[in-house]
């Protein structure tokens, strides 16, 4: 796959510049933007801070493993270990006694007394101290030492109590380690450990390890329990491309006369939900009604989740009202979900208006109520919202939790907002929150910038010396910074890296692959990953589409974007909020008017909400078709929609109005927009500038930017060329060739050369004067 997604280019030569004494010398190229007025304020953009905030995520990290869990100070009665002998006891209490650290050194000592004492009684007494730890030293000492000794062969009562202990503190990870390297097939144990061991496996992502464990007890005979079937419901479900073997599963557990329980529908219909298998989701669930099932809470959440997962919002509704009929009444989980269907679907306040409801019905709402909506706001763009919202959720009482601070630094990250990621982190150690794998998967995605891969390889470096061994969420993160980064090699080297230490891709995967092909406008490589993903039995998702939708709108190809429409419109990918407003920015990248039209009225028929985004991206199209009154439709739109016009609003109405000769009416955007309490940029006055210089305008041209130098914003390369241009234009001079320009404007653009030498120049040479030999102003610039 690297060859042919991932091309290695060779390294073109660097061209040497030779100095030839006949010409004067060049003014190289330091920066985008000149230096500022000396009176004029200046903020020079500070790097990226990794070393302080791997400072302050190393110092509140502990290693996923709970070696240093905090042990209970329990004392027992003697009656508490009543099952243990006496010597059972006495190593005990030496085991106890002794540091994690030495307990190897100790059991090679008393490796005979260890040979004679009942193992599995051992296992459970330091379980029943509050010992868990050294319980598992000791069964690896046990495998590694006494599994072969005199062909003795571990226990299995000695198996069963370490996977009950395992199981007990969720230890999912260290049990997956653990059975990986002991061969299950030589031991029979009862169904209660090995469904637990299956469990691990489906925690831990290693389903094809799972699926070759459970097929192994089906060809033993063993009397396989309801739990059993429901952990494999859910690593079929986790796995993804596999609804015929969960409607193989439901087939077994049917003849074998286990009736489905609300964990196995709720299971069955998430599945639905991760592969987008909305009518698979329907049918199975008023197929179960129509057997006499009585839906309860749990089910009809995992329904919501599958509808409010595309933005189904109105259906989510109809779900709503269904469980108020039935007399099945709501939890905080099933507003939750209602929350993300209106998030999805574009509604954000509406979303946002929801918690107040929950609190009117008695529900309060939970730290999953406050996340999801911060989540959705980061992802908007609105991270102040996000931080009113989180600040907010402190004040009354709820507790952020990891996956709330998780989502606070994943949303300043991308923003490089570093002093409060700083601040957040902080505040995690001082509530005694450590940062789990997902914090330090946060962290990569970060750094996910381009020419930023360094960082990544060093977060990640740090990740693994914290004892965070990476998961596939890792190895998919890893591959979408580095495609950001726009390190294809790297990306593809991590996908090799996954497969190898035995993670099955998922359609995240895939999605990541495509996301680093879809920054770089390589459509015909993302056609080979979808083809690939389709092939390998994955079914593409909104977000694989959208993601390909953006690979055709930055590599030009408009068919491209019309072959995904036709299945859009053609009812055979379901119309989402997400893929329409793909849709709209995709043509609306590519200009394509008609498209971007119909994607819109899409979007309204669907009854979903228009954004911001969307909004801008078609009133730029407008602005630049100089089509005056659909622009204006827009900006009513706006109005009408509950939203204001940000600055990217503005700019596109004045940039409207500068090609459009109004240079005046353009200004008065521009005010408009200071008068909103928003800060023009430098594309602002840029337009403004622009505008002045088209009707020749120059004094005006000057005026706006020494106003624009002195609310501290520098003037770039653009604004040299504009400002010289129009002085070419004053004397009716092609650009093409030498300029011959009057003395006003020698000295006007002489006095532009001045601040020009400071930082840049323009990619023009001039010539001043009828007799360049006596011209005192000779300026050569690349």
């Amino acid at each position: 796959m690297e060859r042919v997604i991932f091309p290695n280019r060779p390294a073109l030569p660097t061209p040497t510049l030779t100095s030839n004494p006949n010409n004067p010398p060049r003014i190289k190229l330091n920066s985008i933007t000149l230096p500022l007025h000396p009176n004029s304020p200046s903020s020079t953009p500070s790097s990226f801070p990794l070393d302080s905030l791997l400072h302050h995520l190393l110092h509140s990290s502990s290693p996923p493993t709970t070696l240093n869990h905090l042990h209970k100070d329990a004392e027992f009665e003697n009656g508490s270990l009543e099952f243990m002998s006496c010597k059972g006891k006495s190593m005990l209490d030496l085991i106890v006694e002794h540091p994690l650290a030495t307990l190897n050194g100790l059991f090679d000592l008393r490796k005979s007394e260890l040979v004679e004492v009942d193992l599995a009684g051992l296992l459970k007494g330091l379980e029943s101290s509050g010992h868990w730890e050294k319980a598992l030293i000791l069964f690896e000492w046990v495998a590694a030492n006494l599994n072969s000794h005199k062909g003795n062969k571990l226990d299995n009562q000695v198996i069963e109590q370490i996977v009950r202990i395992l199981g007990k503190e969720s230890q999912h990870t260290v049990a997956a380690k653990l059975f990986d390297k002991i061969p299950l097939e030589g031991y029979s144990l009862d169904v209660r450990a090995y469904t637990t061991i299956l469990h691990a496996y489906a925690r831990t992502g290693k389903y094809q390890r799972a699926i070759t464990l459970f097929k192994s007890l089906k060809q033993k005979g063993l009397s396989l329990t309801l739990v059993t079937y429901n952990v494999m419901l859910d690593v079929y479900g986790k796995m993804g491309r596999s609804w015929d073997k969960i409607l193989g599963l439901l087939e077994d557990m049917k003849s074998n006369g286990l009736v489905f329980d609300h964990f196995t529908c709720s299971t069955v219909i998430a599945a639905c939900g991760r592969e987008g298998l909305l009518e698979e989701a329907t049918k199975f669930f008023y197929g179960l009604k129509s057997q006499g099932y009585t839906p309860g809470t749990v089910t009809y959440n995992a329904l919501l989740q599958v509808f409010g997962k595309a933005g189904v919002y109105s259906e989510s509704l109809s779900i709503l009202k269904e469980m108020e009929e039935n007399n099945c009444p709501p939890d905080s989980v099933t507003y939750n979900e209602l929350v993300g269907a209106y998030l999805r679907a574009g509604f954000y306040e509406e979303g946002a208006a929801l918690i107040d409801t929950m609190a009117s019905k008695g529900i309060l709402p939970n730290t999953i109520t406050y996340t999801t909506m911060i989540n959705a706001y980061g992802k908007a763009g609105k991270e102040d919202k996000a931080l009113d919202l989180f600040h907010r959720m402190k004040k009354l009482g709820c507790v952020p939790n990891i996956c709330t601070y998780n989502a606070i630094i994943g949303m300043l990250g991308k923003r490089s907002r570093s002093e409060e990621m700083i601040e957040i982190l902080s505040e995690m150690k001082m509530n005694g929150c450590p940062p789990n794998r997902i914090t330090w998967n946060t962290m990569l995605a970060a750094c996910g910038t381009t020419g930023m891969q360094t960082y990544v390889h060093r977060v990640f470096r740090e990740m693994r010396s914290c004892g965070f061994e990476p998961d596939r969420d890792t190895f998919n993160t890893l591959i979408s910074a580095y495609g950001r980064c726009g390190s294809g090699v790297d990306a593809a080297k991590m996908y090799e890296e996954m497969i190898k230490v035995g993670f099955t891709p998922c359609v995240t995967t895939y999605n990541a692959l495509l996301n680093a092909l879809a920054r770089r406008g390589n459509w015909k490589a993302g056609e080979l990953v979808v083809r690939d993903m389709k092939k390998k039995g994955f079914k593409p998702n909104e977000t694989s589409y959208s993601l390909m939708l953006h690979c055709y709108a930055k590599g030009g190809n408009v068919k491209g974007l019309e072959l995904i429409e036709k299945d859009i419109y053609g009812g055979r990918i379901f119309p989402s909020w997400v893929l329409l407003r793909t849709l709209i920015l995709a043509n609306s990248k590519c200009r394509a008017l008609a498209g971007m039209e119909r994607a819109f009225q899409e979007l309204q028929k669907h009854g979903y909400k228009a954004d911001m985004v969307i909004f801008n991206s078609m009133l730029s199209i407008y602005a630049k078709n100089r089509m005056t009154d659909r622009a204006h439709d827009m900006l009513q739109l706006i109005h009408e929609n509950g939203l204001l016009p940000d600055i990217v609003t503005y700019n596109s109405l004045m940039d409207m109005y500068a090609r459009g000769g109004e240079c005046w009416k353009a200004e008065e955007i521009l005010d408009e927009l200071r008068k909103a309490g928003a800060k023009p940029d430098l594309v602002s006055y840029n337009t403004v500038i622009k505008g002045f210089c088209r009707q020749r305008l120059m004094h005006e041209a000057i005026r706006t930017m020494s106003e624009m130098t002195t609310r501290g914003i520098r003037p770039c390369i653009v604004t040299y060329n504009t400002l010289i241009t129009g002085y070419a234009s004053q004397e009716h001079i092609s650009m093409k060739k030498p300029w011959n320009l009057c003395p006003r404007s020698e000295m006007s653009i002489s006095l532009l050369m001045i601040d020009l030498r400071k930082g840049l120049c323009p990619l023009y040479r001039i010539k001043c004067g009828h007799d360049f030999s006596r011209c005192k102003y000779q300026y050569y610039f690349q």
